[in-house]
């Protein structure tokens, strides 16, 4: 099985390829930030903060029209802080709709896998009435975190693979 490369901290690292997205595009008040450490782990941190509705942060990279039809799943070598995260996909990504998938983090070093066939479609927190991803295509690739509560956070990234 062909493993495809979607971010590898050892060998592509750039974090001008990543861009933040907070609910200040709604009139939140969280704030996140996402840069490299000194080996090229994505560091994704920041505080969600429920002032004006808010509640959200998230991160996302362009994947590069990639097409994933003969992959079963993504791999996301992580660290994370204990907290719950989700990772989104989107197959265009203009469309307004993401694939989520809610994982949980333990604090330490992990591979997180997830089955492409269990991202579901996803609008503002509402699951949409349309089929799972299939994988045909992948334009970008997210992590977002809204846990309804006010948190600080802090997510590394070493690696996403889809497999």
């Amino acid at each position: 099985m062909n493993t495809i490369e979607i971010f590898d901290s050892s060998s592509n690292a750039n974090s001008s390829a990543w861009i933040v997205v907070n609910d200040g595009v709604m009139g939140g008040k969280s704030q996140s930030t996402f840069h490299l450490d000194a080996e090229g782990n994505g560091i994704f941190e920041g505080a969600v903060s429920l002032k004006n509705n808010g509640g959200f942060c998230s991160v996302k990279m362009d994947a590069k029209a990639l097409d994933l039809s003969n992959s079963n799943a993504f791999t996301i070598r992580l660290k994370g802080d204990g907290k719950e995260y989700q990772f989104r996909v989107k197959s265009k990504k203009d469309d307004s709709h993401s694939y989520i998938y809610h994982f949980q983090t333990s604090g330490n070093w992990e591979d997180i896998e997830i089955p492409i066939i269990q991202l579901h479609p996803s609008f503002r927190g509402k699951k949409l009435d349309l089929p799972n991803y299939d994988g045909s295509n992948l334009e970008e690739v997210a992590f977002l975190i809204g846990n309804k509560q006010e948190e600080k956070f802090q997510l590394l990234i070493s690696k996403i693979e889809a497999k």
